[in-house]
């Protein structure tokens, strides 16, 4: 690895005035591509390279006018044209393409550093991280502080109807989801480490990412560097011990800090006082609010967003104004539709945790409706045996399970596999029926076959689900 090109974010910020072309390389990346047109709308020139384009992000980047080459056909000296190469966090550290970056000639850096200089020195950031929630959060803190009229900026980590997923803004405010994964091959630490985050909203902590992080201290190392960074204020869900701990060590640091907590089991709340498929009513520290949102995880995440806004100085009227008509990110509980009749509801849930909310959740907004899972293993993790008991035990709630089995073993180098067919068997003995499907024309046969008028169908998956996404059975459904 050489590194005699590499900056750092704080080199960059030194050399920013000196940076007026950048390259984006593996810009195709929901991070990456939403960067890309960040620092466009900064009046930085911008292009960018990837090996395939797909939509969301290629029509995303099309419509910016960002020009996007065929990697393969772009070589080192085409790069020499930039004054510097942001990479993706998806190029491999002894690869082809790292050594095309190093060998260019040009400095070269992660994104998250090229977000700090050139876009997240100038402004408050509000950065939104954890295991669970952060996407969804985010996205609500843009929409509640768009309704108050702030004009925030924001860079959200998915997709979203009739919006970019990042944009500069104008107003006081910058939100941005903020990951725990690490930066690059050529930095490995926490992306959010590089954001100059002001103000922290923590919805949770819990080990995850078993492909980069060994343990869940190695996790709350990272929290504790960027705790440490932090000079406003931090908001948090004191559900999670691993939060508790960190906020008793009581550094002399932490002692200049705002805190305020909040939770399932905390004595503000929030407390669900009354839900159905239309939305919930909740109380929050003494406050009554009516939102559209359901479900008690993706409450607590508005929580976070409405205890903000309030130690911010916005008032009860404005807040609970604001939370009234909230949209989802894609695939975080969507209601995609109807098939045959049958609600069709979208979720992300990599974790046995947010597994275990999720359905909790629907449980609770559709009491009458027999519960019917299918379920994909996607990321690293999920994919091995780590959770095997967790994720089990979180599909208890279900009334049936059809598991997708993965198309590829975990990259978790210490860990085993995922064994699916041992939580089907497990699950079928106690009366939640459950099947292990390979091909998609199999998955297609069990929905068939499992669904009727009292049913709610739920896929988890961050992926395609055998492709199910990707087929007819999308045009089958009905708004």
């Amino acid at each position: 690895m050489d590194l005699k090109n590499y900056l750092d974010k704080d080199q960059l910020i030194a050399k920013r005035d000196q940076i007026k072309r950048i390259f984006f390389y593996r810009v195709c990346g929901t991070g990456m591509g939403a960067a890309a047109c960040l620092l466009k709308e900064k009046g930085l020139l911008v292009e960018g390279g990837d090996t395939q384009y797909y939509p969301p992000m290629s029509d995303y980047l099309k419509s910016t006018g960002i020009v996007c080459h065929k990697l393969g056909e772009y070589d080192a000296e085409q790069l020499k044209n930039f004054d510097l190469i942001v990479v993706g966090n998806v190029v491999p550290r002894m690869s082809d393409d790292a050594r095309t970056i190093e060998n260019s000639g040009v400095a070269f850096c992660s994104f998250p550093a090229a977000l700090g200089a050139f876009v997240l020195k100038d402004t408050n950031v509000v950065g939104i991280a954890g295991t669970h929630g952060k996407t969804t959060t985010t996205y609500f803190a843009t929409q509640v502080f768009e309704s108050m009229n702030q004009e925030p900026g924001y860079f959200i980590g998915g997709v979203m109807e009739g919006r970019p997923s990042a944009k500069l803004g104008v107003g006081k405010y910058f939100f941005i989801e903020s990951d725990e994964y690490d930066s690059g091959y050529f930095e490995k630490f926490s992306k959010f480490q590089s954001y100059e985050i002001d103000h922290l909203l923590l919805t949770s902590v819990e080990f995850d990412h078993a492909d980069i992080f060994k343990d869940l201290d190695a996790i709350k190392s990272e929290f504790r560097n960027l705790f440490k960074k932090i000079p406003k204020s931090i908001i948090y869900s004191s559900d999670y011990p691993a939060i508790q701990d960190l906020k008793n060590e009581n550094l002399e640091h932490y002692k200049k800090l705002s805190w305020t907590s909040y939770g399932s089991n905390n004595e503000i709340g929030p407390k669900i006082l009354e839900t159905s498929t239309s939305g919930s009513s909740f109380s929050l520290d003494g406050q009554t609010y009516k939102t559209n949102v359901i479900g008690l995880h993706n409450l607590l995440n508005l929580s976070a967003v409405i205890l903000f806004a309030r130690n911010e100085g916005f008032s009860f009227e404005q807040i609970s104004g604001a939370i009234k008509d909230l949209k989802m990110v894609r695939r975080r509980q969507e209601l995609r539709g109807y098939y045959q009749g049958v609600p069709v509801i979208d979720d992300f849930a990599h974790h046995p945790k947010a597994v275990d909310l999720t359905l909790n959740g629907l449980r609770v907004t559709y009491p009458n409706r027999k519960l019917v899972v299918v379920m994909e293993a996607n990321s690293a993790t999920a994919r091995s045996n780590i959770f095997q008991k967790e994720f089990e035990q979180a599909l208890h709630v279900a009334d049936e399970v059809v598991f997708a089995r993965p198309a590829r073993p975990t990259s978790v180098s210490w860990a085993g596999n995922l064994d699916i067919d041992t939580m089907a068997k497990n699950l079928t003995s106690i009366g939640k029926s459950s099947r292990v499907v390979g091909k998609l024309s199999e998955l297609r046969v069990e929905i068939d076959q499992r669904i009727n008028d009292k049913t709610l169908l739920v896929i988890l998956s961050n992926g395609t689900c055998l492709g199910l996404w990707e087929s007819d059975f999308v045009q089958a459904l009905k708004s």
